[in-house]
């Protein structure tokens, strides 16, 4: 079995955030970046199906040379090749359609990809890369089990969990779950050696045109102070959630 892990590269959680340019352009002096969290419970998983079943494992992300130290540590976990389509990641569809160009060269029997990233949340590439390749798809994957060609996966829907089976290929949207946080995997010394040996591929992207263009960014407004009430004095309470937080 080949899989192939989508990797966003992605600023850590703990960085902090700010714009240049007029507010047009991400300011990256100082941030420290990571693998996407739901790329890395995905990309856990695909090593538990290397362990097991002997799969090959390749990762890929789109984006410049600065990706390749968050591709590296995806090595050093496991994984068997890493590819980097060299091209800024602008919008969904446009790392959809260059993950798609790259499984046309080379095919897959299940693709894991992050249920969103953890920088824009848009939630979109696993299904667009579905729909371009033609394979079936599962969201909020917590779930995945593989015997022959049939998978059965568990998603998080609401209200519930959902049993699914299907036949390969498959693309899922992973996220916490899939695997627990205590099974996430840190690169010890020899996976960090061998890493540097690896094979990491470097392909142009195919220069379609990208259909979103980022007009500016801004931060969040400042959450405001806050109003702390005698648990005795309903009244008050009443009083500031009508006439100032407007919500009764």
């Amino acid at each position: 079995m080949k899989i192939l892990v989508c990797i966003s590269h992605v600023p850590d959680t703990t960085s902090k955030i700010n714009f240049v340019e007029n507010d047009t352009q991400f300011d990256t002096q100082g941030v420290q970046y990571i693998i996407n969290p739901n790329d890395e419970f995905g990309l856990t998983r695909a090593m538990w199906f290397k362990e097991k079943s002997g799969a090959s494992v390749d990762v890929i992300s789109v984006g410049t040379a600065e990706t390749e130290a968050t591709l590296r540590k995806a090595l050093a976990i496991g994984a068997d090749n890493a590819i980097r389509v060299n091209a800024t990641a602008r919008d969904a569809q446009q790392v959809a359609k260059e993950i798609d160009a790259v499984m046309q060269e080379n095919s897959y029997d299940l693709v894991i990809a992050g249920r969103e990233s953890i920088d824009y949340n848009g939630g979109m590439v696993p299904g667009m890369i579905a729909a371009l390749t033609g394979m079936n798809y599962l969201n909020n994957c917590i779930g995945l089990e593989i015997e022959g060609n049939q998978a059965t996966a568990i998603r998080e829907m609401d209200g519930g969990k959902e049993t699914i089976t299907s036949p390969l290929p498959l693309v899922i949207g992973a996220q916490k779950g899939l695997v627990e946080e205590s099974d996430l995997r840190i690169p010890n010394m020899r996976g960090i050696m061998m890493a540097r040996k690896k094979p990491l591929t470097v392909v142009e992207p195919t220069q379609e045109g990208q259909q979103v263009q980022t007009v500016s960014f801004e931060k969040p407004a400042p959450k405001g102070a806050v109003k702390l009430v005698d648990p005795e004095n309903i009244d008050e309470l009443i009083s500031l959630l009508h006439n100032e937080a407007k919500v009764i």
